[in-house]
Parts: structure tokens; C-alpha cells; sequence
């Protein structure tokens, strides 16, 4: 409790159900997710996603990836996809989040996994300063409103974050550098956005398609699962993007 709460010093009461999430954030922080793309575990925190679906980590771990000396991790979360370029040779990672409890989830992954002489995280709203010569994002995936800090892992209000890494990522690319976006089609499939007003986006923002990798993820087996249809067809895809003049 005192890892969510801090240092409770007058009585208070919490529901049934964010005890219960708390109870099991606890027991995740405990024994972590094992993330077979590091051998190794990522324990997350309460209120920071945990990187229990390896889809959109291994096609981070596997996309072809030369020259690449510095890179950006943007809404890191957990710190996973800063650990994988670290563990894959990046000398210098830079990891941001704009969630308190998610930097210091990822300081403490980073520091678990011995990785700190090169990986930094920082909190802020989008990239920091500088450029690097690939710049990783996997936001929240459905453009809608979250109601707990957890669901802004999942929720991403407006689409906002998606859209400012589009917006924003060529400012921070080094001349001959790669933005990598991680997103499923599953607002897609639910009809929240379609993939025109995706691509559209990319050209607005004078951003072109170097490539893209797919991966389908395990279908959802929980007949109560209400996505569980959109799920059985969803697609996770890693987005090559490069600025339209070669940058």
C-alpha cells in the first residue's frame, strides 16, 4: 500500500475493486512479467501497463536495425522497449514518459536490468531535446478517454500522443534517421479510426513508409472479452517512417 499511496497518515477509505487492482499490481511489482526478447523479468508498478503481450516487443527486438548509435524511446512505460535497443547495442537510449509512476517504473527496471550507463529516463511530454538516429514510439492504441492512470496505456485521448509523435518525430530524427511506431489495427477494426486517416497523417506530417513488419497476436480465449472478435483479427504492425525527403 505504501508503494501506491505513500505514507498514509489518517484513515481513508478505497473501493473493493482499486484494492483488488492494487492487491495485483503488488504481486506483478513482486514477481514481474518475463519478457523473453531480454531473458529476462520487467517489473512493473502500480498504474504503468505491463508488458504482458510480447508482440510489439519482439518486432523491436527483431526489426532491422544498423547504425544506430543513439535512439529515443517515447511513452516508455515500463522502460521494456528502451531495455530491448540497449540490450541490442544502442550505446545511448534516452526513455520519456510523462506519467510520475512510470519513471520511476522504468528507473528501476533499467537499474534491475544493469543498464543504466545506457539507458537515461526522463519525464516529459513527448521527446526530449536533441535528435537520435531512430526514435521508437508505441502508444496508448485506441483513440478514447481513459479513466485511471492504468488506462492511459491502452486510451489515448483525442489520439493525442499518436498525433504528436507524427507531428513532432521529424525534428528529432538525425539525416538519415528512423522513427519506428508499434500500433495495432484495433482501433481500426472497431471503426475509432481507419487506416486512410493514418496514412494521411503520415503525409501531413511529411513523414514517408520505408517499411512496415506484422505480426498477429494470440486471439483473445475469454468468451466475456466484449473485443474479443476484434481481437481474433487484430494485427500489431512496427511503421517504418522517414522524412519524404530522405532527411
Amino acid at each position: 500500500m505504501r508503494a501506491v499511496y505513500g505514507d498514509i497518515v489518517e484513515p481513508c477509505v478505497v473501493s473493493v475493486r482499486e484494492l483488488l487492482g492494487v492487491l495485483s499490481a503488488h504481486q506483478w511489482r513482486q514477481d514481474g512479467v518475463p519478457v523473453p526478447a531480454l531473458n529476462a523479468r520487467i517489473h512493473p508498478h502500480y498504474g504503468v501497463f505491463p508488458p504482458t503481450r510480447n508482440e510489439y516487443v519482439d518486432l523491436v527486438a527483431t526489426a532491422r536495425m544498423t547504425g544506430v548509435r543513439t535512439a529515443f524511446d517515447i511513452g516508455t512505460g515500463t522502460g521494456v522497449l528502451a531495455a530491448v535497443l540497449a540490450k541490442r547495442g544502442v550505446r545511448r537510449v534516452v526513455a520519456t514518459d510523462i506519467a510520475p509512476q512510470a519513471v520511476a517504473c522504468a528507473r528501476d527496471n533499467i537499474h534491475r536490468l544493469g543498464l543504466s550507463g545506457r539507458v537515461t529516463v526522463t519525464q516529459t511530454d513527448l521527446f526530449p531535446p536533441g535528435r537520435a538516429d531512430l526514435v521508437v514510439c508505441n502508444p496508448p492504441w485506441l483513440p478514447a478517454t481513459p479513466s485511471s492512470p492504468l488506462d492511459a496505456a491502452v486510451f489515448d485521448r483525442g489520439g493525442r500522443m499518436l498525433s504528436g509523435f507524427i507531428r513532432g518525430v521529424a525534428d528529432h530524427l538525425t539525416p538519415g534517421g528512423e522513427a519506428w511506431l508499434v500500433l495495432s489495427d484495433l482501433a481500426e477494426l472497431l471503426r475509432l479510426r481507419t487506416r486512410a486517416q493514418l496514412l494521411t497523417e503520415f503525409a501531413a506530417a511529411g513523414l514517408a513508409v520505408r517499411g512496415r513488419m506484422e505480426v498477429r497476436p494470440r486471439p483473445a480465449r475469454d468468451a466475456r472479452d466484449l473485443l474479443a472478435a476484434a481481437r481474433a483479427a487484430e494485427r500489431v504492425s512496427l511503421w517504418r517512417l522517414g522524412p519524404e525527403n530522405g532527411g
